[in-house]
């Protein structure tokens, strides 16, 4: 009988065969893992996404002053136009302005008011827009200072909005994080079980390795090994599905939204480009979802061990 045993457990190929390589339990583990490595890179690379869109849209928003000009008794709008506009150019740190012209005034009003109506006997307030060439060095101050010269003129640096759409990454990468967090939980659970069980179906291997004298460091090992390689695979298949998904999507959205949910959903999301760094990110999920199999793997089996023993 026990030599029976021992050439069931005699290397084969270089690899002791303690834990079955294309079992059952195995290829649905390998499945799960591959679920959850995809399910972490895509989030990983939604948060890459809206993180770049917010440096995106802080950048840009940061580089635009509005000047409001209201209808004043008294006051000609147009003068007051030309007025702005000089001192904006003539302000250090500005590369241009320019008045919006009444069509463009009144276009920036139909989201609220509907389109087609005459506004032309109504004295609606008018914008200057002033393009900064660096907002560092740019005098926002004097700036303001020159302002007040202008009957109803008021500057807007855009500042309430920068905040908001930091805030609002801000709450985006956040909640990806804990999203990754609950998949990682979720992740140590399925391969405790998934451990459990290969200890239980091999319970015979693994008194017969203690009967001839293997230590627990060695049988743990054994079961590390072959955990690692799934989660390798598992990792790099789910990693490989997330570019591949990224690519889809980049490539159909265009064509499949409405050119209005399609502008919404690129405000957010950019052209769903992951660039380098957001693919060395998702790249990154591989190493690390074989190194958490293989460690919850080797905790789960000596803690099985110092129990059955």
């Amino acid at each position: 009988m026990l030599e029976t045993w021992l050439r069931r457990l005699t290397p084969r190929r270089g690899g002791a065969p303690i834990v079955p390589e294309k079992s059952v339990a195995g290829r649905t583990l390998l499945l799960l893992v591959t679920i959850m490595a995809f399910l972490s890179a895509v989030t990983l690379g939604g948060v890459v996404l809206v993180q770049k869109s917010a440096i995106a849209w802080s950048a840009d928003v940061g580089r635009e002053l509005t000047i409001q000009i209201r209808p004043v008794e008294g006051e000609v709008m147009e003068s007051n136009l030309r007025t702005a506009v000089s001192l904006a150019q003539a302000t250090p740190g500005v590369s241009g302005a320019r008045a919006l012209t009444i069509e463009e005034s009144q276009a920036l009003l139909e989201p609220w008011l509907g389109a087609g109506l005459d506004l032309s006997a109504i004295a609606i307030p008018r914008l200057v827009v002033v393009q900064l060439a660096d907002p560092v060095d740019a005098d926002i101050e004097q700036l303001q200072r020159n302002l007040e010269a202008i009957n109803g003129a008021s500057l807007d640096t855009h500042a309430a909005w920068r905040q908001q759409l930091n805030t609002m990454a801000g709450t985006v990468v956040l909640s990806g994080m804990l999203v990754l967090g609950l998949i990682g939980v979720a992740t140590v659970l399925a391969i405790i079980f998934a451990t459990r069980g290969a200890m239980a179906s091999n319970r015979e291997i693994v008194d017969v390795l203690h009967f001839i004298g293997a230590s627990n460091r060695f049988i743990a090992g054994e079961f590390q090994g072959r955990f690692l390689s799934i989660g390798l695979q598992g990792g790099l298949l789910g990693a490989i599905l997330a570019v591949l998904f990224f690519a889809l999507i980049s490539t159909a959205a265009g064509s499949v939204l409405p050119s209005e949910a399609n502008a919404q959903v690129g405000v957010l999301f950019g052209r769903f480009l992951l660039g380098w760094d957001g693919t060395i990110g998702i790249l990154a999920i591989v190493p690390v979802m074989a190194v958490l199999t293989a460690v919850t793997s080797r905790t789960t089996v000596r803690r099985y061990l110092s129990e059955a023993s």
